[in-house]
């Protein structure tokens, strides 16, 4: 059943227009009116709905029973990141949505090559935020994560109450391993391409920044936090999850 990203009041009986990305994708899918969609508004649980009536641009539903259901990983982890360059960061933000983020927050570093004047963050903060919720279309998550508004790290304060850690090369960094044997709510920093300079690093660890090491291998500055949350979202899943 198509799965389809509804961020509006949802209620049993109700009969709404689908907002115009849920529209699209109803078109998109060549659905016709009697056919059954799941909607969902990203804070928890979904949505049986039936298709009513479709226009040039529009798309009315009826909706049925509300589920409960979740599939979000049983640990919170939370990613601070370098944007890396090109497309990468939309990878980045697809796959991390599908491992289950709990949010994320773009940053610019000393070794960042991308940097976005004010406006031009602000629509890059809104296309992933749809990437985001287009991953969670497809993935079945139904909780969207939050990305949040692109910051300087020197300017950037990490929110209370997560255990913070960052990937580092550092020969005192510790394990994944033992870092993912653990309970709790999780922020990871990681660097752009390059990685945080040692002034970065230093800064971190002064804020409460364990360092992290993800073994001898050196990835790249987008694969480094998703094998990371991988680590530590699937080790934490209930059995049977997967696609």
């Amino acid at each position: 059943m198509p799965r389809l990203h509804c961020p509006v009041a949802l209620a049993e009986g109700a009969t709404l227009d689908l907002p115009p990305t849920a529209a699209r994708h109803v078109q998109v899918l060549r659905l016709q009116p009697g056919d059954a969609v799941a909607l969902f508004d990203g804070q928890g649980g979904e949505w049986s709905a039936t298709i009513e009536r479709m226009g040039r641009s529009h798309v009315t539903v009826h909706v049925g029973r509300h589920d409960p259901v979740e599939r979000e990983p049983a640990r919170e982890v939370h990613l601070a990141v370098g944007v890396p360059a090109n497309e990468r960061m939309d990878w980045l933000v697809e796959k991390a949505a599908e491992l289950g983020v709990a949010s994320l927050q773009p940053l610019f570093t000393e070794r960042s090559v991308v940097r976005l004047p004010a406006e031009r963050a602000r629509k890059k903060q809104e296309h992933w935020q749809a990437v985001a919720a287009a991953a969670c279309e497809q993935c079945g998550g139904n909780r969207v994560p939050q990305v949040h508004a692109p910051r300087e790290l020197a300017g950037w304060t990490p929110p209370d109450g997560l255990a913070a850690w960052m990937l580092s090369l550092s020969n005192a960094a510790l394990p994944l391993a033992q870092l993912a044997a653990g309970p709790g709510p999780v922020l990871l920093l990681s660097g752009p391409e390059g990685g945080l300079s040692p002034r970065e690093e230093a800064a971190a660890q002064a804020r409460g920044f364990r360092p992290l090491s993800l073994g001898p291998r050196v990835l790249r500055a987008e694969t480094a936090p998703l094998a990371a949350l991988a680590g530590l979202t699937l080790a934490a899943s209930p059995a049977g999850a997967g696609s």
